[in-house]
Order: C-alpha cells, then structure tokens, then sequence
C-alpha cells in the first residue's frame, strides 16, 4: 500500500485560535510555524491512533487483484474512484463495472477488481477523515493536538526532545486508538 493525501486538510483558524491561546500568543509573526506544527500535530494524531483526524482527499495503490483489499487509511468516508495504472504509463479511468466498492460499519474501506484490464496496479480516491471542521472533533482529540502543538512549540530548541506524544496527550488519544493484531 502506498497512500498519497491528495487534497490536506486546511488548518482551520479556529485550531490556530486556541493554539495561540494556549500558548499566550497574540501576534500574528508567528503564525506560519503555529500552523506547521498544528498539521503536525494531526499527522502525529493518525501516527498514534491510526484515524485522520480531519476530512481529506487520499489515494491508496493496490495492487490489481480480485479479491478484496483493505485500504489501510481510515476513516473512509466515502471511495470516489479506481484508475489503473501500468509500470511507465499513465493512469486511465476504470469502468465502473470493473470493480466493487465496499464501506464498513467500523470506518473501513475495501475494494475489489473484477476487470483490471491491462492494470498492475489501481489507484483508489477516496475521502477520509473523522471530522469534517475542526469544531466536530471530539473534545479530548483536539485538545490533544493543541497540547502537543505547543508541547513542540516549548521543545523547538531542545534537540534532545521526544518526538512521541507527552503522557498527558497519549492518555486523551487513547480511547481513539486502533490496534491490530499481528
């Protein structure tokens, strides 16, 4: 599986709000990095608990099979489309009776190809994410991401410094965590 987010989520003013309010900031000079460890922070978030947090567009490569492939991003909102794609040449639009589209009750997404053509390869669009705004995120999740935004905000200097998140912040991303079984 190789995952590519297609469209990111933008980084709403609302989160960059309660950042620079957590941090007792009030000038604008900085905002740019704010907003870089912010989107951080959101990758750091799906990195612990295996969801996105807010809505994107992704593309996941599959390998073209027919059987049912699970893609490996979730939560799957909604699976867009399936292209196939061959080794040096360029993606071409699948039939919509080549393949079959699958959602799950627990966020999952799969697909499975029927006709893949000439395709080695497909390439599945899908919309992913927990949360279409900010403000829909469930309390603990966002101020987990703050926290840890500004807990690498007070570490920037500090080469030293854990990249995983603080205590404080694994405890509010726990209940959203997705484990596997080997």
């Amino acid at each position: 599986m190789k995952r590519a987010i297609v469209t990111p989520p933008i980084i709403p003013a609302a989160a960059l709000g309660e950042l620079k309010g957590w941090l007792a900031i009030s000038s604008t000079k900085d905002d740019a990095p704010l907003r870089a460890l912010l989107s951080t922070a959101l990758d750091m978030f799906e990195a612990f608990t295996g969801q996105i947090p807010l809505h994107c567009m992704c593309r996941e490569i599959l390998p073209a099979c027919g059987e049912w492939q699970d893609l490996a991003t979730r939560p799957v909102e909604a699976i867009v489309e399936a292209e196939g794609m061959v080794v040096g040449g360029q993606p071409f639009g699948l039939a919509g009776d080549a393949y079959e589209l699958d959602l799950g009750s627990d966020g999952g997404g799969r697909v499975r190809i029927l006709d893949a053509g000439i395709a080695d390869r497909v390439g599945v669009y899908f919309h992913a994410g927990m949360a279409s705004e900010w403000d829909l995120l469930p309390d603990a999740v966002r101020h987990g991401i703050i926290r840890f935004a500004a807990h690498q905000y007070r570490q920037r200097d500090d080469t030293s410094a854990n990249l995983a998140p603080p205590a404080a912040v694994a405890a509010l991303w726990r209940p959203w965590r997705r484990m596997r079984l080997a």
